[in-house]
């Protein structure tokens, strides 16, 4: 018996699984482009770094499109949104993330205002996402937010306390992480896509650990490696 060839996306002289797998080193773990090809160098993989960039530009968005549509109608009913500054070539950017209960990246983001039409944009990105408008909001004390939810949801339950927000406030670190590796970003439209591709995959690899046995870990962890190699050859490129 022969072995099938391996899936190969037009265009591209190395298989699909590389790419996924180059896509998925990037956008999953805290590293540099000159890190993942330094990664698959060592596998006998000889690709620059340019092209690393060029897969995670053009698929990454794809793959989390994908991983978007699955999850849709499986988050939690209660909201977390919060704000940070992003400096981008000296401007300063407002990085908008919104979170579930549970930790799950809804979406992010990125605007170059703090106010309440900002938060009215990223509210009704939210609900076209999502399909469905929260039980609850938790924000902090911005009062963007209980403007912009009076106008566009004004039967949604709103607690604006800045303690109340840890969820959305811990949402910022892997960013903050990637930042720094990355050495800041370098356009707005890059930041954008990277927390919407970075978001998506995050996701589908946040299993809580700390409440589950070993047992459990590895077979969660092998059906969400399943999931994303199922979604990664999937794509018509």
């Amino acid at each position: 018996m022969t072995e099938a060839s391996p899936t190969r996306h037009k265009r591209h002289r190395f298989p699909a699984e590389i790419i996924a797998h180059a896509v998925w080193l990037y956008y999953r773990f805290p590293l540099s482009l000159r890190d993942v090809e330094d990664l698959l160098a060592e596998g006998g993989i000889n690709v620059s770094f340019q092209t690393v960039s060029e897969w995670a530009a053009k698929f990454g968005l794809k793959f989390a499109d994908q991983l978007r549509r699955r999850s849709r109608g499986h988050f939690s009913d209660k909201w977390h949104r919060d704000e940070r500054v992003v400096t981008i070539k000296g401007k300063k950017y407002w990085l908008w993330p919104a979170v579930d209960a549970n930790g799950y990246v809804l979406d992010a983001l990125l605007q170059s205002r703090k106010n309440k039409r900002a938060a009215l944009r990223l509210m009704r990105k939210l609900l076209k996402g999502q399909g469905i408008a929260p039980r609850v909001m938790v924000t902090d004390k911005l009062r963007s937010y209980s403007a912009a939810k009076a106008e566009l949801m004004p039967g949604v339950e709103h607690r604006s306390h800045k303690a109340l927000n840890n969820r959305a406030d811990n949402s910022h670190l892997p960013l903050r992480q990637r930042e720094r590796r990355m050495m800041r970003f370098k356009s707005a439209g890059q930041c954008q896509r990277f927390v919407t591709t970075h978001g998506q995959i995050a996701n589908l690899f946040l299993l809580h650990r700390k409440y589950l046995t070993a047992a459990d870990h590895r077979q969660l962890r092998a059906h969400a490696i399943s999931n994303w190699r199922e979604i990664a050859l999937s794509i018509d490129a």
